[in-house]
């Protein structure tokens, strides 16, 4: 397994808390990180804190992260990383939360595919019955269906008979977002979202996303994919 350096910065307006952790790559587990000069995790270092800032950086590749009870695993708040030395505040803001004392931040780092013609991909996936992270590695221009991060199931599978809401899509470093297509269980083309470049790449929006798309309304039936297209860098 590989690991790479993850570090998160959270506040507010009067104030900020640097944590940090060599992640493994790929996976949830065990990627709690820790702040930096007392190594103790959100919740004991600042209790009944209130947040609106996160300011997530990763090594290679792409990253999602989450704060979210290590009690009852309840996320409170949820997004993605840029690679480091991209960060900007303009796209650091996140919806006001107060930490609980039981509360910890933590990663799921992708790294760079080791094929040259292939990407790694995550995407957090909203629908009315709640939000999942979802990963692929397609190869070039070939569609390929996400899959959630912890039990790699479908679309259809993991949020049948829900609708859709929000595609947030993360491609490794330099790569292009074709499209993300739904698919219905007939290999149909339910709908088409067009995407592109982030960070320092041609034509970047953003240097978090490749594709936002939001305030969506797709009921979900079995059988049903999300799949995405990408080119490498």
């Amino acid at each position: 397994m590989t690991t790479q350096g993850c570090t998160i910065t959270v506040g507010n307006p009067s104030m900020s808390k640097i944590f940090t952790k060599s992640a493994t790559d790929g996976q949830w587990s065990s990627n709690v990180l820790l702040d930096s000069i007392a190594s103790q995790s959100l919740g004991i270092l600042i209790p009944n804190a209130m947040l609106n800032i996160a300011q997530a950086e990763y090594e290679s590749g792409c990253m999602a992260y989450r704060i979210q009870n290590a009690q009852t695993l309840m996320v409170k708040t949820r997004g993605f990383g840029v690679k480091a030395g991209q960060n900007c505040m303009s796209e650091s803001s996140i919806t006001p939360i107060r930490v609980d004392p039981n509360d910890i931040l933590t990663v799921f780092p992708f790294p760079l595919n080791a094929a040259g013609t292939t990407s790694n991909v995550l995407a957090w996936v909203e629908t009315t019955k709640g939000t999942e992270l979802m990963t692929a590695s397609p190869a070039d221009s070939t569609a390929t269906s996400l899959v959630t991060a912890i039990n790699q199931q479908s679309l259809g599978d993991a949020f049948f008979n829900s609708s859709l809401r929000c595609v947030k899509i993360q491609c490794e470093d330099g790569a292009q977002l074709d499209k993300v297509e739904v698919i219905d269980e007939m290999g149909g083309v339910v709908k088409t979202l067009q995407g592109g470049y982030r960070g320092s790449s041609g034509g970047a929006r953003s240097n978090t996303y490749n594709l936002y798309a939001d305030g969506l309304g797709i009921g979900i039936g079995k059988g049903w994919a999300l799949k995405v297209t990408t080119v490498a860098a």
